[in-house]
């Protein structure tokens, strides 16, 4: 009798623990704990300033999942379907990080520590690796962000992307001073080629021709604008279950970045730890990465020197990919089971494509975070070559989504 109620009791768990609703609560739960936990940590080991990003990181997490703010998803609707209301919030997004971002520029320093943004050449390097990165961004189904928050959401496809970021992040770091050496401009910042006031006119202009570019094709093609659906069914709390609207997600990424800036004395970024993490492997096989070209330079050799907790971002990509598990458990989304079998052609896309994204991003200086988003906030017209660039790519990328099994 006793060993038939155990196994009844032992029964009633498991089946507990498979409805939906008690995978959604413990996941809420895990990445809590996860949060709070590595908050904690690098409180106690390193300091308040990395636990304060790690917890920044998350938010952004939360808040990219809760918008489906994805800059790849954005791009390929105006490109397919000629719907612009994903790149138009993205200008409203760089319009509201360039007014955060300005008066910290101009102050230089805030909190004991120097203040500066992304201000990087612009030359074939940037031209090349956008190219590429746009094309991979596709085959990959998300950027670097859209990435990390997609396998937060559950989606398996992001871990086979980022392993292929990872490769492709440690190959350009091989090659990275012969990119350095192809020609190129010094770098260019519009508020100090200009003046402050027509460097942020300039800046407007650019951002307002996109934008209303995006309604004069749209308006064209479908003889007005239609808006994506987002219906919302659950009152107050949309803010915790979603789907936010794209502008909101977009302003709250402009506020959240410009905190970021303030905090570690430069903006967000998301694929240098990818190239750490790779070298760092390759390093425990017997390689010496310390020779490469890309970590001579002092302050990334000492983060190849250090433990990865140390690096700041590092620490928010974790907490991003914890940040989006919260919001996707609160949104519900593992009501369904995760699906781990991939086709096989979707692999091999995806494995490319963060191939490609890997190698572009580190020859161009970042991704869609850390060149387009910081350096259009940064005023630095590197970020306008590197979404021009990125965009083309992302033509060619979406004709050949089909071929990885993409539906759309």
């Amino acid at each position: 009798m006793a060993t038939m109620a155990n196994n009844q009791s032992v029964s009633s768990t498991q089946t507990i623990m498979k409805t939906p609703n008690n995978r959604n609560t413990w996941l809420s739960v895990l990445s809590l704990l996860i949060l709070i936990g590595g908050t904690i940590f690098l409180y106690t080991k390193v300091s308040f300033n990395q636990s304060l990003l790690y917890v920044l990181g998350g938010v952004g997490g939360f808040i990219l999942y809760q918008a489906r703010f994805g800059f790849t998803s954005a791009w390929r609707q105006f490109i397919l379907h000629r719907r612009g209301e994903g790149i138009r919030a993205q200008m409203i997004m760089m319009l509201v990080a360039n007014a955060l971002f300005l008066p910290l520029l101009l102050k230089g320093s805030m909190f004991g520590h120097s203040i500066s943004g992304y201000v990087s050449p612009v030359g074939m390097s940037v031209l090349v690796g956008a190219f590429i990165f746009g094309i991979g961004m596709q085959m990959g189904d998300g950027c670097a962000s859209g990435t990390l928050y997609h396998i937060g959401g559950g989606d398996m496809n992001g871990v086979v992307t980022l392993i292929g970021f990872i490769a492709g992040s440690v190959i350009a770091a091989t090659h990275f001073n012969w990119w350095m050496n192809t020609p190129q401009f010094q770098p260019i910042s519009l508020i100090e080629h200009f003046n402050v006031i027509t460097g942020f006119l300039v800046q407007f202009i650019m951002l307002a021709i996109v934008y209303f570019a995006t309604i004069l094709i749209e308006k064209r093609k479908h003889g007005k604008l239609i808006p994506q659906k987002r219906e919302n069914t659950n009152g107050w709390k949309v803010i915790f279950k979603g789907p936010w609207p794209l502008i909101l997600g977009g302003v709250a990424l402009a506020v959240l970045n410009a905190l970021i800036l303030m905090i570690q004395g430069k903006p967000w970024g998301i694929t240098s730890a990818f190239a750490l993490w790779g070298s760092k492997i390759t390093q425990a096989f017997g390689a010496n990465p310390e020779t490469w070209s890309y970590w001579q330079d002092p302050a990334k050799a000492a983060s190849l020197e250090s433990p990865l907790y140390m690096d700041v971002t590092t620490v928010m990509d974790i907490s991003l990919m914890a940040g989006a598990l919260l919001a996707a458990a609160f949104a519900g989304r593992f009501s369904k089971p995760v699906q781990f079998k991939l086709p096989t052609r979707m692999t091999i896309g995806s494995l490319v494509g963060g191939l490609m994204m890997g190698y572009g991003a580190r020859i161009s200086f970042g991704c869609n975070i850390g060149a387009y988003f910081d350096g259009i906030a940064s005023f630095s017209m590197h970020g306008w070559l590197w979404f021009v660039a990125a965009f083309i790519g992302s033509i060619i990328g979406v004709k050949l989504r089909p071929y990885c099994a993409y539906k759309k």
